[in-house]
């Protein structure tokens, strides 16, 4: 694969964990009761959350793995697990709990800031987003490629502000039959990236564990 062709496989991988089609309904329903310009606020801060947590994770996610003592063979086994239940919940038209629990859903009606909790965090930019990031960094780890691998992340940010921004419109044009076709659609491609991390992951595992 060309350095191209990995760039554009990271962004569209970023891009289906991250979901932002998904994140509507739930944007929808926790700012029913905001004007126009406090949701606009709201979409500004979730898309600005999702790109501070996913550059976090792209420039510093080899230090918190080298200070927990985790190596990556080890580290893409857990996130090709998590990003394949992650897929499965969303192949079924659902969030998953490891992104979003009723719970959360139900103190973010309290909250100002929601475009940061639970929007940001954990729905969007959680576990699985920051799980791929930190393998994608590692597969593609000189200074250069993680430059493009911001822009990518920068990208994701932008479609992310522009979704919410346009949350009402999408979510009448398409309604709930379209926006659960668009959800199966990025569980699909997550389901076949969880597992190519996962199988990646659980070769270079036993590889290492066998002795020379």
């Amino acid at each position: 694969m060309t350095q191209t062709g990995a760039y554009l496989q990271a962004f569209v991988g970023f891009l289906a964990i991250v979901n932002p089609m998904g994140a509507v309904p739930v944007f929808l329903a926790l700012t029913s009761d905001r004007v126009p310009a406090e949701r606009r606020g709201i979409a500004r801060s979730a898309a600005l959350t999702v790109l501070s947590v996913l550059l976090a994770a792209l420039w510093g996610g080899d230090v918190v793995l080298r200070f927990f003592g985790i190596g990556i063979p080890a580290f893409r086994v857990g996130g090709g697990l998590l990003i394949i239940l992650m897929a499965i919940a969303m192949l079924h038209a659902r969030q998953s709990h490891a992104a979003h629990t009723e719970a959360e859903a139900a103190e973010a009606g309290e909250r100002e800031a929601i475009g940061v909790v639970p929007l940001g965090i954990p729905l969007m930019a959680g576990p699985g987003a920051i799980s791929l990031v930190i393998v994608t960094a590692h597969q593609l780890a000189s200074v250069v490629d993680r430059l493009w691998l911001s822009l990518c992340v920068f990208a994701v940010a932008a479609i992310v502000w522009f979704v919410l921004h346009l949350a009402e419109p999408i979510g009448r044009a398409l309604g709930v039959t379209g926006l659960n076709i668009m959800i199966r659609i990025m569980g699909l491609l997550l389901a076949a990236i969880g597992a190519q991390i996962l199988a990646e992951g659980g070769v270079a595992l036993v590889t290492d564990l066998l002795p020379e």
